[in-house]
């Protein structure tokens, strides 16, 4: 057995993890609350790849100032879509939201591939973290600890914020009770469109720590949100922390797949899929 090629298919696979933790805590979010199937998502995140390189490469923004303003910037455009077009869905069958979103991706990523193509176009790692750690048994790159680091850090406040704080718990109640929330003078609706927009933040924030790993390309979220729907399919429809703990853990198994079995490694998270929802229908940390 190479140890040292089977630690860096285990990195491969927890920075891959990293990604699907992010979006489908977005997913989880917008769905555990909202009841939206996003299929957006994906088109989302590739618009924050494209927004960090746009920040850097036409306005001079460096990566950190990405960071901050691309979730930002991306989340406003997730609010307007959800005034403008997911608001009139509500009340109707989750097929019309899953059929409007998924139109909106197609039309996202025409644009994006009419104007810069298909070929990806590449984003340097910052300064900062640039080389790495020799740890004897593999080399660690900053870079893709730091994405591993600050991915598990946002995605635990995310689970704290929801779960664990007074807002979680009004956000919790406007989605099952709705007029009760009205009665404590909470605005609902403006509360979805946060809420939305938070989801699509989370996105476009996987953008851009994806940006200097993955080049930034029009398919690029297109590549990656099946796999995700099902990562959030395995951990529960709208389970915060769910998502958060498939997500890493299918990566890993992903990156175990591709040392022992590469042949498999871009089915092993469906076939996980279908036993668990063969097994547990409502997901592993689904409520029954």
């Amino acid at each position: 057995m190479n140890t040292q090629a089977l630690f860096a298919q285990l990195l491969v696979g927890l920075i891959n993890g990293s990604f699907y933790a992010l979006l489908s805590l977005g997913l989880a979010v917008i769905f555990g609350m909202l009841n939206i199937i996003n299929f957006a998502h994906g088109a989302l995140y590739m618009m924050g790849a494209f927004c960090a390189w746009f920040l850097l490469n036409v306005v001079g923004l460096n990566y950190w100032f990405a960071l901050v303003f691309v979730p930002l910037i991306v989340g406003c455009v997730g609010m307007v879509i959800e005034r403008t077009m997911l608001k009139r869905l509500q009340g109707l069958d989750h097929l019309y939201g899953l059929l409007l979103t998924f139109g909106l991706a197609l039309v996202i990523q025409g644009v994006f591939q009419n104007y810069f193509g298909s070929s990806g176009l590449p984003y340097a790692i910052p300064s900062q973290l640039t080389g790495g750690q020799n740890l004897g048994f593999m080399f660690l790159p900053n870079y893709r600890a730091w994405v591993v680091v600050f991915s598990l850090i946002i995605c635990l406040a995310t689970w704290y914020g929801i779960e664990k704080t007074k807002l979680g718990s009004y956000l919790r109640a406007a989605t099952e009770n709705p007029q009760l929330v009205r009665a404590f003078g909470i605005n609902v609706p403006r509360m979805i469109t946060l809420t939305y927009g938070f989801g699509v933040a989370l996105a476009a924030l996987a953008g851009v720590l994806s940006a200097p790993i993955n080049q930034v390309r029009p398919l690029m979220g297109a590549d990656l949100i099946i796999v995700v729907f099902a990562v959030v399919v395995i951990g529960g429809m709208g389970s915060i922390m769910g998502s958060i703990v498939t997500g890493f853990l299918l990566g890993l198994l992903e990156g175990l797949t591709k040392y022992f079995y590469p042949e498999a490694s871009n089915t092993v998270v469906f076939v996980v899929m279908a036993i668990v929802l063969l097994v547990k229908p409502n997901g592993l940390f689904g409520r029954t």
